[in-house]
Order: structure tokens, then sequence, then C-alpha cells
């Protein structure tokens, strides 16, 4: 949208004639694109647009709305610096008078509105720093970590994928509960269960499980591009190299009564992926006949600039992928919004759809169908149950943080936390790093990301030039006064002399 940052200029609300040169102030329940431009057009000094402390307090209807709106916003190129801040009750009440000052301008009287802008207190919103440059060795990381499967070497590898980081207008704002806490979280339990099937001979499947949280993808998925590009053209072994026997990837799990999986090819009858898709369709019907499963096909499009689902990186690399989400459409807004917050996660179905995912896995994983194990048998029970408490916590943590990947480093807390949790329960845990590249950068990363703004109180520059004109006119008057009180007492004198030579 912008790199702009500097503010130094008039507070006003959208309600206002003149928004040249002003910063206009919006609150998020009044907020509408029509306005929004209507600042851009009159070549407004900033805009600010004010969000309540709780976002599951605003109603829906204003959440999708600009939810449709923020794709646009971050389409169109600016040079009006865009803020958004957080509600509380003394921006509530700068908002609130400035609202008041800007309303007065469409009165009736001219003489009211000449007197209410003299009177009426006005506010100079300041932010002090540089202005944005561009970082041009910011790292972007990734954590990958293994099970290795039991009997020989060359094993067939099941990759498990799912990018942790958020994306949205605001990248300090950009939470991404459901895109992709979701994915984060179910990726993090299926370690988690499949680590302790790992650790027994009786349990220990003929797969290698490869899991990866993968960062940069809001952004085209740099991420997965760069590591299958370490793992296939620069190095001599790698599990990838081998023998994959599909890649699934996790995203938006968290809610909905619907599943659906994304495929750039429909997979062949008698490969893995095919019985993973038979698995999945299996489970659902017989274990959970409420929520709605289908297959998603949709062929990669090269000559688009961002590619749909993580899915397609694998796919264009000839490695077997799909990606399961609760979305029917990749183009759907809340995969890139600061919109997409705790409150709107369903853990209920988040827990469902880990164990579906975890169902339909295993049995694939341990051929259990050819086996003859029934279609409504229910692998995680008892001591393996999924655990709901744990899906919860893992949300709660994930987006009670920002986590756009301009935010987060190699050595941020997150990514630590992150490693620390994959380690406990995968072999050989690292991180994978990605570095833009200087001659023809993929992305490039901007900093001044959040600003400290400051609104001063202050009068209009009416309000100067009419206590200018009162003080001259009290010193023409006390002026006048004088100089008839010198007169006055001149024909005193006079008289008084008179008077003692009579």
């Amino acid at each position: 949208g912008t790199r702009s940052a500097v503010l130094n200029t008039e507070a006003r609300t959208a309600e206002a004639d003149v928004l040249s040169r002003r910063c206009v102030m919006m609150r998020l329940v009044d907020f509408s694109y029509e306005q929004y431009q209507k600042a851009l057009r009159q070549s407004a000094g900033a805009v600010v647009i004010i969000l309540p402390p709780s976002i599951s307090s605003v109603p829906q209807d204003v959440v999708r709305q600009f939810m449709e709106i923020e794709p646009e916003m971050l389409a169109m190129e600016t040079i009006v610096p865009v803020y958004f801040a957080v509600e509380d009750e003394e921006l509530l009440s700068i908002y609130e008078q400035t609202r008041a000052a800007s309303a007065s301008q469409g009165s009736a009287s001219a003489a009211e509105v000449l007197l209410h802008t003299a009177t009426a207190n006005g506010f100079q919103m300041v932010t002090s720093g540089a202005q944005s440059k561009a970082i041009n060795d910011w790292l972007i990381p990734s954590v990958e970590g293994r099970l290795t499967g039991l009997g020989g070497e060359d094993l067939p590898t099941v990759v498990i994928v799912a990018h942790y980081d958020s994306f949205g207008v605001a990248p300090w704002l950009s939470h991404g509960a459901d895109s992709n806490g979701s994915g984060i979280s179910v990726l993090l339990e299926l370690a988690r269960l499949f680590s302790r099937l790992y650790t027994y001979r009786r349990t220990h499947a003929g797969y290698n499980l490869l899991f990866f949280a993968s960062g940069g993808g809001k952004f085209n998925y740099q991420g997965t591009k760069r590591w299958l590009e370490d793992n296939l053209d620069h190095t001599d072994s790698s599990l990838l190299q081998d023998n994959v026997a599909f890649v699934l990837c996790l995203d938006t799990l968290g809610r909905g009564s619907s599943l659906h999986l994304h495929v750039s090819k429909p997979p062949k009858e008698g490969t893995l992926q095919h019985a993973f898709l038979r698995e999945l369709e299996m489970v659902v019907a017989s274990q959970f006949p409420e929520v709605k499963f289908s297959m998603v096909h949709k062929k990669i499009n090269l000559a688009e600039d961002m590619l749909a689902w993580e899915h397609e990186r694998f796919a264009i690399r000839r490695l077997p992928a799909f990606t399961i989400s609760h979305l029917e459409s990749h183009r759907d807004s809340l995969r890139n919004s600061i919109m997409d917050r705790r409150a709107r996660i369903d853990t209920k179905a988040l827990t469902r759809n880990t164990r579906i995912i975890a169902e339909a896995l295993t049995r694939v994983i341990y051929n259990l169908t050819d086996k003859g194990a029934p279609a409504d048998l229910q692998i995680f029970t008892d001591q393996m149950q999924i655990q709901q408490e744990q899906l919860e916590s893992v949300m709660d943590w994930l987006s009670s943080q920002p986590r756009a990947a301009q935010l987060i480093d190699k050595d941020s807390t997150f990514l630590n936390t992150l490693e620390y949790y994959m380690g406990r329960y995968l072999k050989d845990v690292k991180q994978h790093h990605v570095k833009a590249d200087k001659r023809d950068p993929e992305f490039v990363f901007y900093d001044q990301l959040k600003q400290v703004m400051n609104a001063y109180r202050v009068k209009p520059a009416i309000f100067d030039l009419l206590l200018a004109v009162c003080i001259a006119a009290y010193l023409g008057v006390a002026y006048v006064a004088v100089q008839h009180f010198g007169l006055l007492y001149r024909m005193i004198q006079r008289l008084s002399t008179k008077t003692k030579q009579q």
C-alpha cells in the first residue's frame, strides 16, 4: 500500500468536507470503502482506522465488509500513510471531539460555523522517526523435523506441511488464527500422535514422516520454494529425493462443517495419494456424516503472480501433493485478513478435523483397509485420543501474537518456541533460512511497521486570527482611550490654569 510513515497534520473525520492535508480518522464500525477512497482522492495527510479492543464484539456484517475491502486496500498503491490503532478511552475521546468539530462545518449559519471553529478544540497528529526503507538481508526461517520409519533405508516418505506466518493489511495486527494457526496446530498434534506410535516397534510403520513448518507462506510460499530447491537440486541425499509417497499441506482447518481436498491433478487409482483420498471419504462418511467432504481440482496457473495453495509448489516439482482446508476457494478473504482472530476458531471443529486427518493418514500408513479394518474403526481413543485441550492451548499461543513474515526472524521467541515444541516429538529438528536474491528479489520487506502517534490539543488557525483581531481591537480601544484621556487631562489643566489667573 504505502511506504510513507511521517505525519504532522490536523485531525478530521470523514464527515468533513475538506480532507486535503488532514489526518482522517475512521472507526471500523463506521468504515466504508467510499470514505476511504474520498480521503485518498483529496490527498489526505494520513488515514487512521480505529479498531475496537475486541474484534469479536464487531457485528459480523461489518467484519465481512472489511474483509472484502482489505485486498483492495493492499493492492492499491498510495502515497497517503495508513495507520491502524486499537481504540481506548483517550483515543475515543479524541475521535468524538474531532467528529463534533468536523460535523459543525455543515451548519447552516456561517456565523455559527465561524464561532464554533474559533472555539472548538482541535488535535494535531504527529509521528516522529525516519521514512520506511527496504531491509535487504531479512531471513525467512522455516523448521523441519522427521520420524524415521522401520524397515530399511529406502522407505517411502509422507511429507506434512503447514505455513506458520500470517498476513493482513497491518503486519502488527495479523494474528492469523485460522490461516494458518489452525494448520500449524494440526501439524503439531499429528507430530505428537505419530511420535508415540513410532516409539514402539509393534506400531512403528514402514514410512518416513517429514514435518515442515514453512515460513513465507503468504509471500508465494518462498520458504517451501527454497527448501525444495535445496533438497532436490543442491544435495545428494534427502527424504524428498528418494521416494515421496505424497505431500499433505494443512491450511485453514479451524472452523466450518466442510472439508475440501485441493489438488492440481486428480490422483490416479492405485497410488497412495488416491488411497488417502479414499480413506478420507470413508472416515468422513462413517464417523462424521455431518461433514461435507469433496475434492476440488484446480490446475496450476503459472501466469499468475501468486500460487493458490502450498501444494502447488510441490506439484511444480512433480511431487504428488494436495492441500486440505475447510475453504472451498483459495480466494477466500479470510486467508489474508487482520480479522482472522482467535474468537473465530471453533475448537470442536478443529479437533474434529484433526481427528479426520489423523484417522485417514493412519489407515493409509498402516494399510488398515486392505487388512480388513472396518470403516468405523476409531483408532485414536483412550490414551491415544486427540487432545482438545492441547489444541486449544496451542491455538491460544499462536493467535496471541502477530506472525507476519516481516516480524519473525531466526532468533524470535515464536520461532524458538516452535522449534522446541517440534523437538519434543521429532528427530533432526532444524531451521531452514531463505534470503531474497539481491539481483532479482522475490520479496522486499520494509521497516517502520509500528509508529507512535502523538495527539496534541490545539486551537485552529482561525482562533489565532480572531485572537489577534481581538488583541488589536483591545489595543486600538486602549490607544483611543489613552488619547482621549490625555486630551481631557490637558483641557482640565488649561481650565485649572485660567481659573487661577482669574
